[in-house]
């Protein structure tokens, strides 16, 4: 699925850390049911450090990869704002990256259109910010974690309806800016795509298509 292990990768790349992305199944060697139990807090994604130690839930990988990446803010009062909009921005992934990840049909339609002014409302904090923020990113001019969680979630939003970005034109500039940075385009560019949203959801990998979902295909 295209969900939480998207910002994480965006940072990655931006500040040029090495890593390889495998699937749970490749990584044990087992269907993602059979350990899933095993793993802390049961969910993905997960970044193990130096083949040791696992990091679990999205916000604490975002905030590692700044700490080594020497990104993390040193006034505590532009860092706990930054913490705010991540925090906001990940808020953001239920009920929108599932929707669009595996609903079809009706479902699909009622899930989207009962989230639309959860959306709106949303969009409208963030553009707010950004406007009176005066600089290209929600904090300055450097892409952070925070900037590249709403990315993600602003950007999948446009494969529920493409027209609601639009409503938001400092969004899209947003969007633009951090399409723009060259190893960014890069990542964007090469990422499984995704298609048949609200019809048969599939990640095209390596030419394949593959159904979304936590089974090996």
């Amino acid at each position: 699925m295209r969900a939480l292990a998207e910002a994480p990768q965006l940072l990655l790349h931006y500040t040029g850390i090495d890593y390889n992305f495998i699937m749970s199944w490749d990584y044990y060697g087992k269907e993602w049911s059979e350990i899933k139990s095993q793993v802390p807090f049961k969910q993905l994604p997960m970044i193990v450090v130096d083949d040791k130690y696992e990091i679990c839930q999205s916000i604490a990988i975002l905030n590692f990869i700044e700490n080594v990446a020497g990104l993390k803010l040193k006034n505590p009062i532009e860092e706990a704002k930054a913490s705010s909009i991540l925090q906001s921005a990940q808020e953001l992934f239920l009920p929108l990256n599932p929707t669009v990840n595996f609903a079809v049909g009706n479902d699909f339609k009622k899930r989207r259109d009962d989230m639309i002014p959860f959306l709106i409302s949303r969009f409208e904090d963030l553009e707010k910010i950004l406007k009176s923020s005066e600089m290209k990113f929600f904090i300055d001019d450097t892409p952070r974690a925070c900037d590249f969680a709403a990315f993600h979630h602003l950007d999948l939003s446009k494969k529920l309806d493409d027209s609601l970005i639009k409503k938001f034109p400092r969004l899209e500039e947003f969007l633009k800016d951090i399409n723009s940075i060259d190893t960014v385009k890069n990542y964007l560019s090469q990422r499984p795509e995704l298609i048949d949203v609200s019809i048969e959801p599939k990640l095209v990998i390596d030419g394949k298509a593959h159904s979304t979902g936590t089974t090996k295909t």
